[in-house]
């Protein structure tokens, strides 16, 4: 069995709403807690990044299992919301939604866009991230299959 270590370095030389800086390799900026929570905003935020988590991964799960099932696409984009619940002054990630919106070749058969139907939605089970916070964070899945425009 291989592991694989990410490293992230951090630094808060200040109090709560002050500035941060992280260095992950190649993800290095400045984090603070943002505006919605009463923060000063600046830069990245744990919400933030865990939605960027959840979502890369699954736009690049996704991608790599619509290239193994030899599924030709003409775009693949994604509109990822994270909901962030705050009661009694207690603040809970409560729900990621994903929308994806694939856009298949004009000349895709139904029997192709269902495939594509499963497999977004087996990425969104199959994402490491989705993984680590299922049961945790609930994970709604918004699927758009288009076909592009024939050309003529």
């Amino acid at each position: 069995m291989a592991e694989h270590h990410f490293r992230l370095k951090a630094n808060w030389p200040g109090l709560r709403n002050d500035v941060g800086m992280i260095d992950a390799g190649n993800l290095k900026t400045q984090i603070s807690i943002p505006n919605e929570m009463d923060g000063p905003g600046i830069g990245t935020n744990p919400d933030e990044m865990l939605l960027g988590a959840a979502s890369t991964c699954y736009i690049i799960t996704l991608a790599a299992m619509l290239e193994r099932s030899k599924i030709e696409k003409e775009d693949l984009t994604l509109e990822s919301i994270g909901v962030v619940d705050v009661t009694n002054g207690v603040f809970t990630y409560k729900k990621i939604i994903h929308r994806p919106t694939i856009t298949l070749k004009a000349s895709a058969s139904d029997k192709e866009m269902e495939l594509v139907r499963r497999l977004a939605e087996k990425a969104e089970k199959s994402c490491m991230i989705s993984r680590a916070i299922m049961g945790n964070v609930e994970l709604e899945l918004e699927v758009a299959i288009e076909q592009a425009a024939a050309s003529s």
